[in-house]
């Protein structure tokens, strides 16, 4: 009989702690910071402080991060090597918001700002439910390049007898993608720490500012904050926005000594319409009873060459991320056409699971500037037929189908025999 319950103790003790270890490795466990990362000493004057945003994220032995940054563009071989290490991260994703306004702060300094804010982030995890969604509204972006008489597409800021340079009328040309994505990150008690902002247009309404500003999306996440009390970090992730101009456009200054202003009436009223509208959509979000915590990540990565000049060479690397196996994650460096991500988020709307498109988003490999659709490729433009080191044509569609073709392997639908 001693024997008996000796062993039943020691399979019921067994039994206990596998179903503890099982409840928290289902656990999504998060964690987020944010950090000035404005120059100590700014070439430019200083209008509104750039800051970079840290969220971690962990389930069943799967950590990875997203560092967004007030930044132009952003790729850092050695840090992101070294952060991946230090911080167990299967991946490392930085998401530059390409503000035309920004100025990059000294490498050391930076390094150390970015680290500091994945320690703070790292040091903060708590468990967390995730929520998402779309919020589609009167748009705010229009595309750039714009087909004339000729049958050619120029650019927005040439102007002709048909068209007005830099669109002062605001016509609302398309195709734009109008819908602010919303992933959302709250605590057990259900208040809200993290949102991610996604979004899909140029930070170029001061085209030419000669000042530091995170432009429109510099306002549109400090107005989210601030509506949360600033008690939650939100991170933009810029989308499609490599043909995607503002609405709200000035027109810039000639030089740093040109007295004209730049007119952050229009910067600060755009931030503030796409922070309403994303506001709005963080508030109706809640996240679904059924769901279980799950983290897929799969990373590839294409070798392309030069659209013109062969002797370029192209290691792309991208991502396909699945949350709670409910919000699909396309992840892609460069600056990608709107197509993109109409195309990706049609795929998968469809079939009731929610899709974001993270354009300008980094983890390696080269970063490949601009990425066009074949269609615009063709009808030219800035970006699309000319511009700095141009990447073959067809290369963005060769991604997204192998990114659809990684969801679907990942997801373990594909019959592997």
């Amino acid at each position: 009989m001693k024997t008996f319950l000796t062993k039943f103790l020691f399979y019921a003790i067994c039994l206990t702690t596998a179903m503890q270890s099982g409840v928290a490795a289902d656990k999504l466990m998060c964690g987020t910071a944010k950090i000035n990362i404005t120059p100590p000493k700014p070439k430019y004057p200083v209008h509104d402080s750039i800051f970079a945003r840290s969220l971690i994220l962990e389930t069943k032995g799967v950590r990875i991060a997203f560092v967004s940054l007030d930044l132009g563009g952003y790729t850092n071989i050695p840090l992101a090597e070294t952060l991946k290490k230090r911080f167990n991260l299967k991946e490392l994703y930085f998401c530059p918001q390409h503000t035309h306004s920004s100025e990059r702060a000294p490498e050391e300094w930076l390094n150390k700002q970015l680290t500091t804010i994945m320690e703070q982030a790292s040091q903060n995890m708590f468990e967390a439910t995730v929520s998402g969604g779309h919020r589609y509204f009167p748009q705010l972006s229009f595309m750039r390049l714009i087909i004339r008489d000729d049958g050619r597409a120029r650019e927005s800021w040439l102007g002709d007898e048909h068209y007005r340079a830099v669109n002062p009328e605001r016509i609302p040309h398309g195709p734009v993608d109008p819908a602010v994505g919303i992933i959302k990150f709250d605590d057990q008690s259900g208040k809200t720490k993290a949102v991610i902002m996604n979004y899909a247009c140029h930070p170029d309404v001061a085209w030419n500012n000669f000042e530091i500003s995170g432009d429109y999306v510099g306002y549109a996440v400090k107005y989210t904050e601030e509506a949360f009390d600033n008690n939650i970090n939100c991170l933009f992730v810029q989308g499609g926005g490599g043909n995607q101009a503002p609405l709200f456009k000035d027109g810039g200054r000639e030089s740093p000594d040109d007295p004209r202003p730049s007119n952050y009436d229009l910067i600060e009223r755009m931030g503030k319409l796409l922070s309403i509208e994303a506001v709005k959509l963080t508030k109706e979000l809640y996240p679904n009873p059924h769901d279980e915590a799950d983290l897929k990540v799969l990373a590839d990565s294409l070798f392309f060459t030069g659209r013109f000049d062969k002797k370029l060479n192209y290691n792309v690397h991208f991502s396909v991320i699945a949350l709670n196996n409910r919000y699909v994650i396309a992840t892609v460096p460069g600056e990608p056409f709107i197509k993109f991500q109409i195309d990706w988020k049609r795929e998968f709307q469809s079939y009731g699971l929610v899709p974001f498109f993270f354009g300008y988003t980094w983890n390696g490999g080269k970063w490949p500037i601009y990425m066009p659709d074949i269609r615009s490729a063709a009808y030219g433009g800035y970006g699309a037929d000319n511009g700095p080191d141009l990447i073959e044509v067809g290369a963005g569609e060769k991604i997204m189908l192998k990114q659809l073709e990684n969801y679907y392997r990942m997801a373990g639908v594909f019959k592997e025999k």
